[in-house]
């Protein structure tokens, strides 16, 4: 059954970040009286784009999780980790990049990465 719940994250995220973008995001973006933060609209187009995105990102940690649970092992804290560690390393990128560093997030994505990484070293 958790292979079925995998499944279904994988194929919503897909979904929602391509349906997202075709049918939300690049309308939105047309318009002309979105919020200018940081002297122009550029910022919140790209912090509602990462955060779309971040979206399918954080369902497909998830769904590695569910994958790890449906046959765990006897290192199965550890490797639901080491996913927790790389989904938030991802996020932090995707924000970072996505904003240029503007959007602080990136700063606390990899905080939670880097404790969750120091967690794997004590144990």
């Amino acid at each position: 059954m958790l292979l079925i719940g995998t499944f279904l994250l994988i194929v919503i995220g897909i979904l929602h970040s391509y349906l997202g973008e075709k049918f939300i995001l690049t309308r939105l973006f047309r318009r002309d009286n979105l919020p200018k933060l940081l002297g122009s609209d550029w910022f919140t187009k790209r912090v509602l784009r990462f955060a779309w995105h971040l979206t399918t990102i954080a369902w497909w940690g998830f769904a590695a999780i569910l994958y790890l649970l449906s046959a765990p092992t006897d290192n199965i804290n550890t490797e639901i980790i080491i996913v927790i560690a790389l989904t938030f390393i991802i996020s932090g990128i995707i924000s970072f990049s996505f904003t240029r560093g503007k959007h602080l997030s990136w700063l606390f994505f990899f905080c939670i990465a880097a404790t969750s990484l120091v967690h794997l070293n004590s144990v």
